[in-house]
């Protein structure tokens, strides 16, 4: 067995894989594959409308907010949110808290004046900054939920006065969150949600339609509202196993279930390496993310060894970014604890072997 740490993409369900490897050969005995499939056809209409009716039940949204699957990943949601909610002469409020919410700072100043309310860099972001002030005449406020790169991630949600969006690419569906108190969610599917090419979107329609641009058609979320996220064609393939995995995640119990799941895994881990000599986290205990576990090795010269130990015992996955060094563990939604379990063993079984 494969134990699978990658950061994204990520870790699926093994029963989503060989629902959607069927569908690729013989869609519901169509006769067609589900990658040849008109996505005008009533066939593809039922999987599009299940997955957003998924979204919206398991993250008990109301009737203000829509639930959109659109192109691309959250990357081009770092320009497609300000571009429809920010206009030349406003400012947004953003947190620095890595690498993903500067890139998103850096599109929104294309479109109007940006605030960085405050940023985790000097810490080289090892810390989610508690003492700031969000400005009341901010149009909205930008957080990154969880900091892959980085393993940090907001415990405590900030929320405030004015609207509040939100990447949730690598936390999205993991935990109990009040979603309707966000103005606009989104999240690469790649992490906890199913494979690269699709990007959720979930927004509440007041607060659309305010600024003074025009907006391209295809980049206009009021487009995609009206047409159901069927504008123009959308990335089927992806859309259909995000509704697989929806449709998992809600046999495992929803949201709730799979929380106490990922408690359990990140606490298993996190204490094996507070407690084992040869490791240390990287990031605050207040901070610490629950989907993707940073450490490294207080003497560096043992690193390849401990990744030679790891590649015997079928653990992939878990170098840490080039940026940070290290390991990374990333224990999204479909990560089975056993294989957490697993990796923990290893740890062990190295520090003995090298006392």
């Amino acid at each position: 067995m494969v134990h699978n740490f990658n950061a994204g993409p990520s870790i699926l369900p093994k029963e989503v894989f060989q629902q959607a490897a069927e569908a690729v050969l013989n869609y519901n005995g169509s006769g067609l594959s589900i990658l040849e499939l008109g996505h005008r056809t009533a066939s593809f209409e039922a999987v599009m409308n299940e997955a957003r009716a998924l979204v919206k039940e398991l993250m008990q949204l109301d009737d203000q907010h829509e639930v959109l699957f659109l192109h691309g990943g959250a990357s081009t949601q770092f320009m497609q949110v300000p571009m429809n909610l920010l206009d030349d002469k406003e400012t947004a409020a953003y947190a620095d808290t890595g690498v993903w919410g500067t890139k998103a700072i850096k599109e929104a100043k294309l479109f109007g004046k940006v605030e960085v309310v405050c940023t985790g860099k000097e810490s080289n972001y090892t810390i989610i900054p508690k003492d700031f002030a969000v400005p009341n005449d901010a149009t909205y406020f930008h957080i990154t939920t969880n900091n892959t790169i980085y393993g940090s991630q907001w415990q405590k949600i900030p929320y405030t006065s004015i609207p509040l969006v939100a990447d949730m690419s690598s936390d999205i569906f993991s935990r109990v969150i009040d979603f309707n108190r966000f103005d606009l969610i989104y999240a690469g599917a790649q992490k906890n949600m199913g494979p690269a090419g699709v990007n959720l979107v979930v927004v509440k329609k007041s607060i659309l339609g305010k600024i003074k641009r025009t907006i391209p058609t295809i980049m206009d979320y009021r487009n995609h509202i009206n047409e159901g996220s069927m504008l123009n064609t959308p990335p089927v393939f992806s859309v259909f196993v995000c509704m697989l995995t929806l449709r998992w995640l809600k046999a495992q119990g929803g949201v709730a279930a799979i929380e106490k799941l990922n408690e359990a895994k990140a606490t298993l881990l996190y204490n094996e390496i507070d407690s084992n000599p040869f490791f240390r986290g990287t990031v605050d205990k207040a901070d610490r993310s629950k989907m993707n576990v940073c450490f490294v090795m207080n003497d560096p010269t043992l690193e390849k060894s401990f990744l030679s130990l790891t590649k015997e015992k079928n653990i992939i996955g878990i170098e840490g970014h080039r940026l940070v060094g290290g390991f990374r563990a990333s224990l999204y939604n479909a990560l089975p604890i056993s294989s957490v379990t697993v990796l923990v063993d290893a740890m062990k079984e190295f520090a003995a072997a090298h006392a």
